[in-house]
């Protein structure tokens, strides 16, 4: 095994935590109740996307995950570093989950693209577990960054469409 691939895996390592710890801190802010449920199952899907990626990751500077998990960021691009430069102190529901739809677009990409040069079937299939996961993410963001916007929600279209 390449030591690219098992820096590429620490690197997913430590964007999931990143994006972890942007949704806790958006849960913990948020005052709307659907949001907040919304960013805390976010958070915990992201602590189970380390995990798959602890599994697979080979160095030894990581000596378990949740000593991992909970020592502080210290990297300035993390998601939660880009919220608070686009929210200021205004980090509302609104502007975080602006914020969390680019960072999981690009995220998605992302992990297609180190899929799609990975040939060892284990590791292709975590990194391809997580394209679709963050996938899902993109979806659930959306559907209640419309609730939180009063935008016709998708399971309303038929309705308006036929009245």
């Amino acid at each position: 095994m390449s030591v690219d691939v098992q820096e590429a895996i620490k690197r997913s390592l430590q964007t999931e935590k990143n994006a972890m710890l942007f949704y806790q801190y958006g849960a913990r802010q948020f005052k709307d109740a659907g949001a907040r449920k919304t960013f805390e199952l976010l958070s915990r899907e992201e602590q189970e996307h380390a995990g798959h990626f602890y599994r697979i990751y080979k160095g030894s500077d990581i000596p378990s995950l949740e000593e991992y998990l909970t020592s502080p960021d210290e990297h300035e691009q993390s998601w939660l570093a880009a919220a608070k430069k686009v929210c200021g102190a205004d980090f509302t529901e609104k502007k975080a989950m602006e914020v969390a739809l680019e960072k999981e677009k690009n995220l998605e990409e992302a992990l297609q693209m180190m899929a799609d040069k990975i040939s060892d079937p284990e590791i292709k299939a975590v990194y391809e577990l997580n394209v679709r996961e963050t996938h899902n993410h993109y979806l659930l963001i959306e559907s209640e960054y419309a609730r939180i916007m009063k935008m016709v929600h998708e399971t309303d279209i038929d309705i308006f469409v036929r009245e």
